[in-house]
């Protein structure tokens, strides 16, 4: 057991490659302990001695298939029960590169599971209780192609639009409530989701992919800075902000009781 003041612990999914194991190694850096989750126990046992050798934090594994309902209770059970888990980091997720019409309806419907209703299950079971305490972190794993649904797959693109939509309405429904939410729309990054969905990492342009270790470093400055939407790759944060500001100008004018008039529909009482 560590004699390292500890911030609680953080509870990660994905965490046995890629994206969640690098935030396993950078949060335990930063005093966490951690609850690794993923579908791998041998990975998620390789990943959790390393940390563990390396910064001397308390890790638990916890194996589960957040595809699976029953997998996804035990998880949300834990999060909503366990008073010592300070932060989530929503990260498991897959992709789909290919077009929607050659796409397997069925794999569709598992990435809507996993990004989508797994995503929001361990996001609402987290949340009351940070509530409740007055203090959490949640950090949910987005991707730039929220932004831009022309790229890849579309519902793909969609179930991470709904990744973006969500954490806005949790961050303003939590804002006053002692409780952090950021979410990260991360490039093509260098991890093996992309070959899972059918595209190397290596068959992508160099210059757009970025490591695994330098997005989560990226994520965790923007954190730090204040940001809740974080996009890694981003130059200037006042492009974003630019294009927020453009959309919540859409407001006042997108439900009224009239037709717009370029329509030429006469306005009934």
């Amino acid at each position: 057991m560590s004699s390292q003041t500890s911030k609680g612990a953080a509870l990660i999914t994905g965490a046995s490659t890629g994206i969640g194991a690098v935030y396993a190694d950078r949060l335990a850096k930063r005093g966490y302990d951690l609850i690794l989750v993923a579908r791998s126990q041998d990975k998620l046992n390789e990943v959790a001695s390393q940390i563990q050798s390396s910064t001397g934090r308390q890790v638990e594994t916890l194996q589960a298939d957040l595809t699976a309902p029953a997998d996804v209770k035990r998880v949300v059970d834990r999060l909503a029960s366990d008073a010592s888990i300070t932060a989530l980091v929503n990260n498991a997720g897959i992709a789909a590169t290919g077009k929607l019409l050659d796409s397997d309806p069925d794999y569709l419907d598992q990435m809507i599971q996993l990004n989508v209703v797994t995503l929001t299950r361990l996001a609402l079971a987290a949340a009351p209780a940070f509530v409740a305490r007055g203090n959490g972190l949640i950090i949910n794993i987005g991707s730039i192609v929220a932004l831009a649904p022309e790229l890849l797959n579309g519902t793909y693109s969609g179930t991470k639009a709904y990744v973006q939509n969500f954490s806005t309405s949790l961050k303003n429904e939590l804002a006053d409530k002692g409780v952090t939410v950021q979410v990260v729309l991360p490039g093509a990054t260098a991890t093996p989701l992309w070959g899972k969905a059918g595209l190397p990492v290596h068959h992508l342009p160099a210059e757009i992919v970025m490591t695994t270790e330098n997005m989560v470093d990226a994520s965790l400055a923007g954190l730090d800075q204040g940001e809740f939407v974080t996009i890694p790759s981003l130059p200037n944060a006042a492009d974003f902000e630019a294009y927020e500001k453009a959309r919540l100008a859409l407001a006042p004018n997108l439900s009224r009781k009239a037709p717009a008039s370029r329509y030429g529909v006469a306005a009934e009482n």
